[in-house]
């Protein structure tokens, strides 16, 4: 095990984020097209003191024949992918693959790196995998569901604890352990992992985090005491007609992402040249929809095909509000646990008038499935996606509705490989005709939830039969798979399909234990 080094979790120096720490080295570098992947400058190692390697790149770049890529391999150490000296063995079963894999994606408590991203954490965790080398927020609970199925409560629990010491360092889950994302959360899963590290332990689970939840959930919920106007919105928190409130997804920057910078930038100018788009609006619709986790959609975008009509921070997201009414229903019984009953009707409270308000934005009647909100435009968005199967994750669609969404599962989602994740076919990786893990769990289990048994155990097979067979093929554990036609690999999105993968590996496990 590798000595921890507790650091201090401010905003100086040891928490500057790449691009502003090297400023237009950082730029350049990311402008230049070295890496064919943005994230890997952006995750690079300094082999000297950053101070000196810019004052360095400032006095060498004007020089003739100065060459950018060659000074930065000279001065940075790139990172490594996660599983690519790992050899699978296809005669064995997936299970047994999985379980090969755990101590390979698992990392051990980190150093302070100087001139690095990498933000340390006090225990073991679960990374994906390929490019993703740091513990992921919403990634983590379904990597816990496998890794539960493997009887490896210990690291459910350092993991756990890790989440909780993130949240008490900054007051909230960064999207991953990585300076550059300390400007946005992801989707607010700690409480389904608390709870289901209680479910191995005991309830005093809940009690043991609870000032934890409490700190998310006021990180959620940090609101303008003076913007409370109908359909007006501060940071994450929108407010409604009839003091009604839900949540948008949000980033507390408007600049290119470090990771996928050149992107951004072009994306950026693109909008701008079409619609006029101010650019640093573009940025923070760009950096919401990577703190919903689903990057990129069209399920964010105004004309479904063109990614620069990106309007995240309009948009009022049917998951990530019923992700808030569980850390409510959390905290109200965690504060009943701790003999707090004023605490625990205040939330049991919230979490009543959430489910109210969850009804009346996102409930489409005309097309009767759940659908995310426009609180600009005052309408339901158009896109389909699998993000409507929530509610009955957690248990808040009435029967006459759950059966609509069960027709639309069968008829509109269920393919041969699983579930698409939405209709449309924009070249993103969040759409047609890919499908995600978490979302093959989140809709097995919510269509289970309301007995509807045999389309969930199709859904179960199908899923599975393609992980099996891509298994066979070629050894990997994948990101995402093409769900449409499962003779092809899954594409789209800003980087190749990643092998590891913590999440397809959780729920793979977890779904194979249903099937058996």
């Amino acid at each position: 095990m590798f000595g921890f080094v507790a650091p201090s979790f401010t905003y100086g120096h040891s928490h500057v984020s790449p691009e502003d720490l090297y400023g237009s080295l950082f730029r350049d570098v990311q402008n230049s097209k070295i890496f064919k992947d943005s994230k890997t400058f952006a995750d690079s190692l300094p082999i000297d003191d950053p101070v000196l390697i810019i004052e360095r790149y400032h006095h060498e770049k004007s020089e003739p024949g100065f060459n950018l890529s060659q000074f930065v391999e000279k001065h940075f150490q790139m990172p490594a992918h996660y599983v690519s000296t790992f050899h699978a063995d296809t005669s064995k079963p997936v299970s047994d693959h999985i379980e090969r894999l755990w101590p390979v994606l698992t990392r051990q408590p980190d150093y302070q790196e100087r001139g690095g991203s990498l933000i340390p954490l006090p225990h073991p965790y679960v990374v994906p995998g390929g490019r993703f080398r740091e513990i992921y927020y919403w990634d983590s609970y379904f990597t816990m569901l496998g890794l539960r199925e493997s009887g490896k409560k210990e690291l459910i629990g350092h993991m756990v604890e890790n989440f909780a010491y993130l949240i008490n360092s900054f007051g909230y889950v960064p999207t991953a352990n990585r300076t550059y994302y300390l400007s946005r959360s992801q989707p607010p899963f700690f409480s389904l992992m608390v709870r289901l590290y209680a479910e191995m332990e005991d309830n005093k689970i809940l009690t043991r985090f609870l000032p934890q939840l409490q700190k998310e959930y006021n990180y959620w919920m940090n609101d303008d005491e003076a913007a409370k106007k109908d359909f007006t919105a501060y940071r994450r928190v929108v407010h409604l007609p009839g003091g009604k409130v839900l949540n948008r997804y949000w980033d507390d920057r408007a600049t290119p992402r470090p990771e996928s910078y050149r992107e951004d930038v072009e994306l950026a100018d693109a909008a701008f040249e079409k619609y006029g788009t101010p650019r640093d609006q573009l940025y923070r619709h760009i950096r919401a929809a990577a703190e919903s986790g689903w990057d990129f959609s069209s399920r964010w975008f105004g004309d479904e095909n063109d990614f620069s009509t990106i309007h995240t921070t309009d948009i009022l997201p049917v998951d990530l509000n019923c992700l808030l009414y569980h850390l409510e229903k959390t905290l109200a019984e965690a504060y009943l646990l701790g003999d707090n009953r004023k605490m625990h009707l205040e939330f049991e409270e919230k979490a009543k008038a959430r489910v109210v308000a969850i009804h009346e934005y996102f409930w489409n009647d005309e097309r009767k499935f759940f659908m995310d909100y426009d609180f600009v435009k005052q309408q339901s968005t158009r896109p389909l996606t699998l993000a409507g199967l929530f509610p009955l994750f957690f248990k808040l669609a009435r029967k006459d509705q759950s059966h609509y969404i069960r027709g639309y599962v069968r008829l509109n989602f269920l393919k041969s490989g699983g579930l698409l994740t939405t209709k449309v076919r924009s070249g993103q990786q969040w759409d047609s005709p890919n499908g995600w893990a978490p979302l093959q769990w989140i809709a097995y289990q919510g269509l289970r939830n309301y007995n509807f048994n045999r389309i969930a155990n199709q859904l179960n097979e199908n899923w599975l039969s393609l992980i099996d067979k891509e298994f066979k093929h070629s050894g990997k554990m994948l990101e995402k798979y093409d769900v449409a036609d499962t003779n092809l690999l899954a594409g789209g999105g800003e980087y190749e399909n990643q092998e590891g993968f913590g999440w397809t590996n959780g729920v793979y496990l977890r779904m194979k234990r249903h099937q058996r």
